[in-house]
Formats: C-alpha cells, sequence, structure tokens
C-alpha cells in the first residue's frame, strides 16, 4: 500500500463514520469483487456500511460474520496482509458492543487488543480520565446523564468506560482488568505499553483533541509494523488520525463546484428528531427551497393504491417546482402517529421509507445536487434509492455531514453529489448553510 502503511476497513454500523475523511470509497454490498474494489482502492482507507445499528442483536452478527468472511477471501485474492480492522460505531456509546467485535475476533483475529476510542471532536465527545464526555454548551458532561444513555435498545449506566465494558460483557471483562491509556501516557508516547499488550486484551484511550489521537495513532502504527495485532471499536476521530490524510481536495465553502451544471437539487427529510425539524423549518426560509409535505398518515390504510396515489402526487408537485428552476425539500409530515404495537410502527416505517425512495428513484435525472437527512434515510437513499454499490467521498460539506459522488456510469443520476445529513447534527441553520453552499447563494 501507498507509504507502507495498512488498509484501514472500516466496518460501519451507520453510514455517516465517514464524517471526518474523504477521497475514499464507501461500500454498500460486501461480496468478494465489491470488497477488492475498495482493497485495491488507492485511498489508505475504506467504509462497508454494514447499517448494523438498525438491527437485531442476532442479525447484527450474521452481516458481520458475513462480512468478514467474504474479507478473508477478498485480502487473499488482493495479496493484502498488512490491515486494520475498525468497528465504527457511536460517539455516545450506543450499538452492539461486544457483539460486533466478537465476532470480527473470531473470524480474523487473534488481535493482541482492542479498543475503544469513542471520541468524536466535531460533536463535542471527548474522554478524559477513562470517562466519556458528551461537551453540551461548552460543559462536559458524563454520557451516561445524557439522552443517549437511555436509548430505548442501546441503553447503559456507564461513562467510565472499565465500567461500561464491564456493564456490556455482562462481567466477562470486569472493569479492572480492562488497560487504561490515559492523556499523560498518550502524549508522552506509549509505543512500549502497545508492544507489550497481548490475548485480546480490553483497553480504553483518553483523548481530548485530534493532535491526541494523531500522537497515539503514530504509536499503534508503530506497533503494527512490529507484529501487533489490534482490532478497534470507535467513533470517527481515530479513523481520521489512521488515515493521516491531507486537507481534502476542494474545501467545504467550494462544494458547489461539483454541482452538475449549476442546477437546482432536491431535499429529502426523513429524520424526525426535535433538531432535523428545527432545521427544515430554517429551510424553507431560504429563498429558491419549495416544500413538499408528504402527508404519511394516508399510508395507514393498508391499500396499495393509496401509496401509489400519493407518489403520483408528491412527483407531479416535485417537478412543477423543479421545472420553475427551483428545489424541492421532500419531508414526511411531522405529526406524531401512534401504534398499538412495536411491530405495527416499525412495518409503518418500512412503508414510509419504501414511498420515500421511489420518491427518489422517480426525481428528475436532471437534478444538481441531493441533500438526504437522517441517518437511516440516508442509508437507503445510498442502497435503495440510488441503487448504489459504492459510492467515492469528497469530504465534509459541513461538519458531520459528507457529501459522496455518484459513479460516472450511473444509469439515472452519473457523478450526482449526494449530501449524507445525520439527523442529529448541526445548528438550526445547518440544512439552510449546505444548501446556500451547494447554490452558492449568501444569507
Amino acid at each position: 500500500m501507498t507509504n507502507n502503511k495498512p488498509k484501514i476497513i472500516v466496518l460501519d454500523d451507520d453510514p455517516t463514520g465517514s464524517q471526518t475523511v474523504h477521497s475514499c470509497l464507501l461500500l454498500m454490498h460486501w461480496d468478494v469483487n465489491t470488497l477488492c474494489i475498495g482493497l485495491q482502492d488507492d485511498s489508505p482507507i475504506f467504509f462497508v456500511l454494514t447499517n448494523t445499528r438498525s438491527l437485531t442483536p442476532e442479525a447484527a452478527a450474521s452481516v458481520t460474520k458475513e462480512v468478514c468472511q467474504n474479507l478473508k477471501i477478498a485480502l487473499k485474492a488482493a495479496e493484502i496482509h498488512d490491515f486494520i480492522i475498525v468497528s465504527r460505531s457511536d460517539s455516545t456509546l450506543r450499538g452492539h458492543y461486544p457483539i460486533e467485535t466478537d465476532v470480527i475476533a473470531a473470524e480474523l483475529g487473534p488481535f493482541d487488543a482492542h479498543f475503544l476510542v469513542p471520541a468524536f471532536f466535531e460533536g463535542g465527545r471527548i474522554t478524559r480520565d477513562s470517562i466519556h464526555y458528551l461537551i453540551i454548551d461548552g460543559v462536559p458532561t458524563p454520557v451516561h446523564e445524557t439522552e443517549f444513555a437511555r436509548d430505548s435498545v442501546f441503553s447503559y449506566y456507564h461513562s467510565y468506560l472499565p465500567k461500561y465494558v464491564e456493564e456490556k460483557t455482562q462481567g466477562r471483562i470486569s472493569a479492572e482488568a480492562v488497560a487504561r491509556f490515559l492523556l499523560p501516557d498518550i502524549r508522552s508516547g506509549s509505543l512500549e505499553r502497545l508492544l507489550q499488550l497481548s490475548d485480546h486484551q480490553c483497553a480504553v484511550v483518553d483523548s481530548e483533541t485530534q493532535a491526541d489521537l494523531n500522537r497515539f495513532a503514530v504509536d499503534l502504527l508503530a506497533a503494527a509494523s512490529q507484529g501487533k495485532r489490534f482490532l478497534f471499536r470507535s467513533a470517527a476521530s481515530i479513523l481520521t488520525a489512521l488515515a493521516a490524510l491531507p486537507p481534502q481536495p476542494i474545501a467545504a465553502e467550494n462544494m458547489a463546484e461539483y454541482v452538475r451544471g449549476g442546477k437546482p437539487g432536491a431535499v429529502i427529510v426523513g429524520s424526525h428528531v426535535k433538531k432535523t425539524t428545527q432545521q427544515l423549518t430554517a429551510l424553507l426560509q431560504v429563498e429558491g427551497t419549495v416544500g413538499v409535505e408528504v402527508n404519511v398518515s394516508r399510508l395507514l390504510d393498508d391499500g396499495a393504491d393509496q401509496s401509489a396515489t400519493l407518489l403520483t402526487e408528491v412527483l407531479e408537485n416535485i417537478y412543477s417546482i423543479h421545472d420553475a428552476g427551483k428545489t424541492p425539500v421532500v419531508y414526511t409530515s411531522r405529526q406524531e402517529l401512534t401504534f398499538n404495537d412495536v411491530k405495527t410502527r416499525l412495518y409503518f416505517g418500512t412503508k414510509v421509507s419504501s414511498l420515500l425512495m421511489e420518491i427518489v428513484q422517480g426525481l428528475p435525472s436532471e437534478i444538481g445536487f441531493l441533500i438526504s437527512k437522517g441517518g437511516i434515510t440516508s442509508n437507503d437513499v445510498l442502497s435503495t434509492g440510488l441503487a448504489l454499490t459504492s459510492a467515492r467521498l469528497l469530504g465534509q460539506i459541513l461538519a458531520g455531514c459528507s457529501m459522496i459522488l455518484t459513479p460516472s456510469d450511473h444509469p439515472q443520476f452519473p457523478n450526482l453529489p449526494v449530501v449524507l445529513f445525520p439527523g442529529n447534527v448541526g445548528d438550526a441553520d445547518a440544512l439552510g448553510t449546505i444548501y446556500r453552499r451547494l447554490t452558492k447563494t449568501q444569507t
């Protein structure tokens, strides 16, 4: 590989883990041929979008196992022996841990250590004295005191990472058995300690700034070059350090250069979190945008014709807006619907997502850009709406918001810039800022 550095292979449990890097491939499929494309690409890093955070524990384990088994074949075929595996997950500690790292270790191990590195500086997530914090209004708050710790699927009680490990492994790894890399260790150099790790030792890593992880990555890569094998469970910031990429080719504020023919685009908003609704409201105030509300309550009627009628109405509306030289902003109705049980709610969510993806597939083929708002929505846009096998990550148009380019041979939308905007990122004007950057209009 370039500079003899190991290839960094990231199994990403939702499509936003690439939010600190650029110029690399995102793979939506993980058959051997597609994995070989990632392995042979010039970039030192690539992402496999497993989307496992949206799956059951059993399904997450099954997908992870399938990726690892195909990777073994692909690594052999590509003749790559020097690689690092990262299980990328949430910077607020939600996700299928230790299920995913256990499966990776069983399939691709043995490893000398696995590291928890949940820092994500752009999102205000730091780790100090092995306690993980979310900075809220300038105040570092232990993550177990935030709404994220009360997640209905991935709740937890500890911000002190050794205790978090003990909790999540149900005591299989005791807090006392966890190695701790503290800020003074990292800043003075950790190579000697790294070389002594063995037997899948669990380690947790402090970091307050990107410089901390950049320093730690130098030591990690030095240890790896001496034969140590490490596995990572991390958020996005360690990836920046390991990949050591130069600045992205086109700065965020100049990304309108990618817009096809300077034409108006389209915006799809699926996320329902409060922040998204604020951002949507602000975007609809910006000149050149026109809202298209999708009244999803009409899908409560089980008839297929209802969905087809709604699709036709929405697309007619989109085309008239597009023909007028404006950008349609398609969003699901904001009122909360109530359901008798979780199964019905999930089934309804699938129906809504299917309709949104049919809308994406029906967009005018000459749109200049596409903005997708919401993590799961973005994953669906890439894999279903645009039916992509892979896409090239251009970089970040706003902190935490990636922009990809569809392949030049895409049958409907070649070389289309697509913004992947997670639900809970950015200030109230963030969607408006991205729209203005893509249309070069100023506030």
